[in-house]
Formats: structure tokens, sequence, C-alpha cells
């Protein structure tokens, strides 16, 4: 539509017509937006800015083909990287950047999350230890991460990273809670990456199987909390 006002075009239903897809149904508003005044200079500063969208997209393009080719010898390191629930490839890319896929420079996991800033500060006054800040670290990575575990935690009835940020964000609040789960991401990161091994995931019901007579009776207060009361049987094998 742009491309076609520039060039002269200023019918405002032969505009409409050239909407695809989801905008089809919105043609009758579209109709209405398009119809007013549109001149020659509107036309020239619109064909600047698509020159600089078209500017901007040929020079990502190229970055993303340097950056696939600095990428090649950790082919490996990406794979198992992208199989931690939450990490895609862009997030994969920033670890080996950031890292250099090396953990031998990382004594522990612990070192590594400490470097990354993805652990609480140390705060102790009068011989007291108390709750620090986090730490400062790389903020590149640590903005990554940041996305992982956003995006892990929406998978709470599927993984382990999901369900053990809805077990924390109770006691330590939403924003705590992603830490934590950053945490345990880079922890994840130094050892696959150590081992050359893939994520193994302890599944989304892990808290459940690890503590069943919890997991029975937060069933129980929900319940009484409706007005039930509750009565678990065993089931009986086949």
């Amino acid at each position: 539509m742009l491309t076609a006002l520039i060039d002269g075009e200023r019918d405002a239903l032969v505009l409409a017509q050239m909407a695809k897809a989801r905008m089809r149904p919105k043609i009758p508003a579209l109709i209405e937006a398009l119809t007013g005044n549109f001149g020659e200079h509107h036309a020239f500063l619109c064909r600047l800015h698509l020159e600089r969208i078209d500017q901007l997209k040929a020079a990502i393009a190229g970055l993303s083909a340097r950056i696939e080719e600095e990428m090649h010898p950790f082919a490996r390191q990406l794979e198992l990287l992208e199989t931690i629930p939450g990490v895609g490839r862009a997030t994969a890319e920033i670890i080996v950047a950031e890292t250099g896929a090396d953990m031998d420079r990382f004594r522990t996991a612990g070192h590594l999350a400490s470097w990354a800033g993805v652990c609480p500060g140390h705060h102790e006054s009068a011989g007291k230890h108390k709750s620090g800040s986090r730490r400062h670290g790389n903020r590149w990575l640590g903005a990554a991460l940041g996305t992982a575990a956003m995006t892990a935690s929406r998978t709470r009835e599927t993984t382990y990273l999901g369900s053990r940020y809805h077990r924390l964000v109770p006691r330590l609040g939403k924003k705590k809670a992603l830490v934590a789960i950053e945490h345990s991401i880079l922890t994840a990161v130094w050892h696959m990456l150590t081992d050359g091994v893939s994520y193994q995931d302890l599944g989304g019901d892990y808290f459940t199987r690890l503590d069943p007579e919890r997991a029975m009776r937060r069933l129980t207060r929900q319940a009484n909390a409706l007005g039930f009361t509750v009565r678990f049987n065993p089931i009986e094998a086949p």
C-alpha cells in the first residue's frame, strides 16, 4: 500500500483491496484510514523511511550471516544448549559468545553463576547474613538468560524449570523467581558444556514425585478452602 501511495495511487478502495491475509476483514476500516490528503511531500518522506528500513534489513541480514559463520565451530555446543527449555538459537549464541563455550575457566557451576550475576549478593552485618541484591554481572548474558527464564516459566505443566518457577513465586515473588530460573539454566549450561551432554529434563511433576505427601496436603488445603473434604485412596494395580 505504501509503495502504491508513493507511486501515485490515491484511490482508497484500490489501496484497501491490496490488504492480505488477516487484514482482509479490515478493508472497511482501511478505506476510512486511507481517505485523506497525501501529497508528493508525504510520498517523499515515506520513500525515505522505506529506504531506511531496507537498509536496516540488509545490515541485519549481513550481521546474521556473519554470526552464523562465526558460530560454525560451536555447532555442537549450540545444538546442546537449544535442548534447554526457553533457550532458543539467539540465546544459545549469546551464551557461546559471552562464555566462549569454555567451562574450564569456571571451576564450578557456582563460579559461572556468580560471574554472570545470577546469584544473590553477599550482605553481612553484625555477624548476620541478610538477603543481598543481585550481583552485577555480564549484562548481555544476563539479558539473554532473562528472556530464556521468562519463556521457561510458561511451561509449568511440562518442564522442571516451569514447575520450579511457579513453586518459588509465592515465596520469592516473580522477579526473584526468574533469577532463580536463570541460575538453574546456567547451572545446566555448565554441566552440559563440561560433559558434552544434552539437557535432561526432570519433568513438570518432579516436585510432586519428590514429595507426594506435600502435594496431597496442598490439594487438601485447596479443597478445604472451597468447602470440600478429600479422601485419598491408592490406585489398585491391575
